[in-house]
């Protein structure tokens, strides 16, 4: 029985996406000026670290944005520019973010992956 559960798990699922170099280096600089460390931990940007949301180290191992979204780039932009409108009782408020900005911060948190 114990093979059998074994053969029915999938092989780890590497990275959901391949951001490119550019948009991940947009992103880092979006983040950088929208001040999203005020209240996030992110690997890459050294202070402030801020604890009010989830760190955000490893990201694109998470399972669901905001643990209810789907871990998808159009709904994180979505998310990142306007949290409430996507999901409803989000403590993260709408941001100035344009959408250019979201795509490439989506994009650089999606590089953020503990492998």
């Amino acid at each position: 029985m114990v093979l059998g559960l074994l053969s029915a798990c999938k092989n780890p699922v590497g990275s959901r996406y391949e951001p490119d170099d550019a948009a991940q280096e947009r992103g880092l600089l979006a983040i950088n000026e929208a001040g999203c460390a005020a209240c996030h931990e992110i690997p890459g940007v050294a202070w402030p670290k801020g604890r009010l949301g989830p760190s955000l180290e490893g990201f694109d191992d998470v399972g669901m944005i905001a643990g209810q979204l789907p871990n998808r780039p159009d709904l994180l932009a979505a998310f990142i520019r306007n949290a409430p409108a996507v999901k409803r009782d989000s403590t993260m408020p709408a941001t100035p973010i344009t959408q250019l900005e979201a795509v490439d911060i989506a994009a650089y948190l999606y590089g953020l992956d503990h492998d």
